[in-house]
């Protein structure tokens, strides 16, 4: 295996061995090289002996450096390789939910073991063999695991892949090899819930002290399900035998390992109608990005925030458009704030999600064109607080294709788009500029 190389930095390490861009790099240190990891782990040695060819001429160099320092090549993609792609049909999936005419990156799935070692994705292993598994084990790359169920028989029906369930092994082998895994399993009312979701807990609880973290989040079900699994959503009774099932894994971990091990997603407590566990209940929020403690964080970080803050700047109204589930958290934390500041007017709109249907209440999933009719004609104040999640990560553009210029242009209101950050979002409504 080889790749090319596309750029070579300035003043860099490879620049002054001579390396061009158009070379192709073959090997550092003997080990050959196909991806980004392989680049990543080799060329962090403090000596680099590199084989490279050039016009059909192979030659070598030797760098020396400190150890980490990058060489400063560059190369066509991030990965220096394609995307690996989902092997499954889960009956769980959400791009499988959504509708026709979308961009296309909102249908890729990917499911690749390096993007969950270099940016926190999870996979499910299925597209992977032994060798691979080894290689993650000499590297020694924490990666995030989909996980769903640990009945072999379950796992297959779920992924509609026939190996699913023989990948589970790969756990064990990763776990013994050393590695600590995050793992996540999409809960499914009737399916892997109840004695399958217990068994599941218990069967990851044998890989402990291995298992960093486990998040249970529910299944999103949109509208566009035609031809797809029937499934069924998360009531108040179901979400609450799910955290009790859950509780008795977190209560033997604790007992033993000093960590719950597993966690609950915010939607299971508030489709319950269950408080919020305390911020310590959390640990180290190890299940942050999968929506586990997210509003207990908020909640705190406001409160913190009102400690600190003072405001003097008048009669002040903003509007705070909300997902339906977070409504009443959102609503509380409005009542907080205005007890604090009487100049200052808060009001929390909950944004029904006509696009997806109604069933998909989180905030992440609301459209521009479900702001736009919800709020139009409204009298929204002097500012709109939004989600940032609600956006494409590096673009000012929803779900739907519209961007956030064309909404403010609606609407005839400043937007600002909010981290779920308590200190950020304060400052949002009491109007501070970051």
């Amino acid at each position: 295996m080889a790749v090319k190389v596309t750029g070579v930095d300035k003043k860099s390490y490879a620049e002054r061995a001579g390396i061009c861009e158009g070379d192709t790099l073959i090997s550092i240190n003997g080990h050959s090289i196909a991806d980004v990891l392989d680049y990543m782990f080799y060329a962090a040695e403090s000596r680099c002996d590199l084989e490279l060819e050039r016009g059909g001429e192979r030659f070598r160099v030797r760098i020396r450096k400190s150890e980490y320092d990058d060489l400063g090549m560059q190369f066509a993609s991030f990965l220096m390789d394609e995307k690996r792609s989902c092997s499954n049909k889960c009956i769980f999936c959400f791009i499988d939910q959504m509708p026709p005419g979308m961009r296309e990156t909102l249908y890729f799935k990917d499911d690749d073991a390096r993007l969950s070692f270099l940016q926190g994705n999870y996979v499910t292993l299925t597209n992977l063999n032994d060798k691979d598994i080894q290689r993650i084990i000499d590297m020694r790359l924490n990666i995030n695991v989909s996980v769903h169920t640990t009945n072999p028989e379950l796992r297959c029906m779920m992924m509609h892949n026939r190996f699913a369930g023989d990948k589970l092994r790969y756990l064990k082998m990763m776990a013994d090899g050393g590695l600590m895994l995050n793992c996540q399993i999409v809960c499914c009312p009737g399916i892997n819930d109840g004695d399958e979701l217990r068994r599941t807990l218990t069967d990851l609880y044998e890989l402990m002290p291995q298992i960093t973290s486990v998040a249970i989040v529910p299944v999103g079900v949109t509208k566009f399900r035609e031809g797809l699994f029937p499934m069924k959503i998360f009531d108040a009774e179901g979400a609450g035998r799910t955290i009790d099932v859950i509780a008795e894994t977190q209560e033997k971990c604790l007992k033993k390992y000093g960590t719950r091990m597993a966690f609950a997603a915010d939607e299971f407590y508030l489709t319950a109608g269950r408080p919020l566990p305390e911020a310590d209940f959390y640990e180290d929020y190890p299940q942050y990005e999968n929506g586990v403690g997210l509003c207990r964080s908020l909640i705190d970080e406001v409160h913190a925030a009102l400690r600190l803050a003072d405001y003097d700047g008048g009669k002040r109204k903003v509007t705070i458009a909300t997902g339906t589930l977070v409504y009443p958290v959102q609503q509380q934390l409005a009542e907080d704030i205005m007890a604090q500041f009487p100049d200052i007017t808060v009001q929390v709109i909950p944004i029904v999600n006509h696009f997806f249907g109604e069933t998909i209440t989180v905030t992440g999933l609301i459209t521009a064109g479900d702001l736009m009719d919800q709020l139009k004609g409204k009298d929204l104040g002097d500012e709109l607080l939004i989600a940032r999640s609600m956006l494409k990560a590096d673009e000012p553009i929803f779900l739907d294709d519209i961007y956030l210029d064309e909404v403010k242009e609606t609407l005839g209101v400043k937007i600002t788009a909010t981290a779920n950050d308590g200190y950020e979002y304060l400052d949002a409504v009491l109007g501070v500029e970051w």
